[in-house]
């Protein structure tokens, strides 16, 4: 464990986080998350990403896969695929404390060329291991560059760059460096992913989805499954009923505006996919949970 890194997310958090405990740094991609006490179940589509948890314990699920994640791991997302979270140790005195860096393919790509790794996927979305010392390290560092806001637009490029580098070079290289393949399945689904989040609302053809992967729809169904472990449909349902929460919970609107606004054209169709998703009638659920947690949206 880098005491000095738990020291700055925590200085950072404690100076800039909001009601919900999320802290934006001006580094884009770049978030430090702090929780008080243990939280709720937290459903998104989740970006590629790795989060190192400094303080505390969370919890992630997907599909049938869970995953504890104790101070001094690091979290490691390498799809968009669906996840159900759960901070499970935090308290006032002790919070929960991680801080979260969206992965960037084009850095990853570049790094791959210099350091002429290829790709070695697996198939696994979600995995838990320890810190690398020098991730940590790297992770310190831009955290302490945002202690001087001058500098900050002139070297973070550069120590986010760093901190991808150690990434590739370390325990977890070989199940990201498929991120910096342009061709590589999840590069190419990724882009029908880009597309389904930004107009989730419409009904998008399979085969509009699969020629922007460049895959015949066949393949491109087979492959989007593997990668985000949900097929095209399934998938948009989620976006669909994670931005239906979002908007009753956040927006204050009501089920049926809330159904139609998201593409839905039968409110009983909605209410049962979002009670089999959430385990409850949508207006109960943002009764129950309306102020008191943050919630996902499809951004």
């Amino acid at each position: 464990m880098n005491t000095d890194l738990l020291h700055a997310v925590r200085r950072y958090t404690d100076a800039c986080a909001d009601p919900d405990g999320l802290a934006q740094t001006p580094v884009a991609g770049l978030t430090t998350i702090r929780a008080t006490s243990p939280s709720g179940l937290v459903h998104a589509i989740a970006r590629p990403l790795v989060c190192l948890v400094l303080q505390g314990s969370k919890r992630v699920t997907m599909g049938a896969q869970t995953f504890t994640f104790e101070a001094g791991d690091s979290m490691l997302i390498t799809a968009d695929v669906p996840t159900v979270s759960q901070v499970v140790r935090a308290s006032a005195e002790v919070p929960y404390l991680s801080l979260v860096l969206d992965l960037e393919p084009a850095v990853i790509a570049d790094l791959a060329m210099q350091m002429q790794s290829l790709p070695a996927p697996d198939g696994v979305a979600v995995r838990c291991e320890p810190t690398d010392v020098e991730v940590a390290d790297a992770a310190l560092r831009l955290m302490r560059l945002l202690e001087r806001p001058e500098a900050v637009p002139v070297l973070h490029a550069q120590r986010v760059r760093e901190l991808h580098y150690w990434l590739l070079a370390g325990r977890h290289g070989a199940a990201i460096r498929e991120l910096g393949w342009p061709e590589g399945n999840a590069r190419r689904v990724a882009r029908a992913v880009a597309v389904l989040r930004e107009e989730f609302m419409k009904p998008l053809p399979m085969e509009r989805l699969a020629a922007v992967a460049g895959m015949s729809p066949s393949s491109f169904y087979q492959h989007f499954r593997t990668v985000t472990s949900l097929s095209p449909l399934q998938f948009q349902k989620q976006l669909r009923l994670l931005e239906a929460r979002r908007l009753m919970l956040a927006e204050g609107a009501t089920a049926s505006s809330a159904a139609f606004a998201v593409g839905y054209e039968s409110v009983p169709q909605f209410t049962r996919e979002y009670r089999r998703m959430f385990g409850m009638p949508p207006a109960k659920d943002a009764e129950t949970l309306r102020g008191a947690l943050p919630v996902a949206g499809v951004a």
